[in-house]
């Protein structure tokens, strides 16, 4: 590892940026000094530029990727090579803006009856249960299942923060069930390799599998599956703050979104026509 590599790597870690991101950042600035052979500390504004409109029209890559490289060169000029350039100096592709999927209900009840692993349908209730994001359900560990108080504790999700994320009776039968088969030790989902948990590649390809054999023509992720558990609750009549808290958003305009795709909210508010006194229609 070079001294520069190594500096940026403990920038990271200094700042409390998630191991994920961290790998992320480190691969798109080495893919960024390979594409003009060169170390990065020589390239400039105008050689990011160019890259990114080459990760956009050569490469095609999702205004989201692009934007996460734009996040890691930010990153490295800015904190490691310590260069005075503002956060205009990083323009950022608009992302469009698109609804989540959301499964009803029933299309969660048929989903879930084809997925055939234990394991795979006990970690993917827990996406859809309690609301996680994949790499928190696979990163569980044993000790994080509270079942005195109905709580799962979730280790340094999204922004390295910790929170509780609720166990609901119907998913601590699950998780109960799968234990005794299985009786894993440290992490609750462990992979084959020992001492490590499940990949999230692991299961994105157990969730992708499980939609196709339920003939459910939607993209279906386990983040499908977070997105339906906060639709329901907000169908449900749970306060948006709540789910909030329950979800780990730091802002509450990104949990509104859900209002959105809450068909019962939609359909179920009444319309200010309604108030009116408006006369009844004559008779011809």
């Amino acid at each position: 590892m070079t001294p520069l590599r190594q500096r940026f790597t403990e920038d990271m870690q200094l700042r409390g940026l998630a191991p994920t991101t961290q790998r992320s950042y480190t691969h798109y600035v080495a893919d960024f000094a390979k594409f003009y052979h060169t170390s990065p500390e020589h390239l400039d504004l105008e050689a990011i530029r160019q890259y990114e409109l080459y990760l956009l029209h050569e490469k095609r890559l999702s205004p989201q990727s692009i934007n996460t490289f734009v996040s890691a060169v930010q990153f490295f000029y800015q904190v490691t090579l310590e260069m005075p350039w503002g956060k205009e100096c990083f323009p950022r592709v608009r992302l469009a803006h698109k609804l989540p999927v959301v499964l009803s209900p029933e299309e969660v009840e048929r989903f879930f009856r084809n997925v055939p692993s234990l394991k795979y349908r006990a970690a993917l209730m827990t996406c859809y249960g309690a609301g996680l994001r994949n790499s928190e359900t696979v990163g569980l560990e044993v000790s994080d299942i509270d079942s005195q108080r109905g709580l799962i504790r979730v280790r340094e999700g999204k922004g390295g923060k910790d929170r509780y994320a609720m166990l609901s009776p119907r998913l601590l039968a699950v998780l109960r069930t799968y234990w005794r088969a299985t009786r894993p030790q440290l992490f609750l989902f462990p992979s084959w390799r020992a001492g490590q948990h499940m990949s999230s590649g692991a299961l994105q390809l157990a969730c992708r599998d499980a939609a196709r054999e339920s003939g459910l023509h939607k993209r279906i992720t386990p983040h499908t599956l977070r997105h339906s558990f906060a639709t329901h609750l907000l169908e449900n009549g749970t306060d948006t703050r709540v789910i909030q808290a329950l979800l780990g958003h730091s802002r509450i305009d990104t949990t509104a979104r859900y209002t959105q795709v809450a068909a019962q909210v939609v359909a179920g508010t009444p319309s200010p026509l309604d108030a009116l006194a408006l006369p009844a229609k004559r008779k011809k």
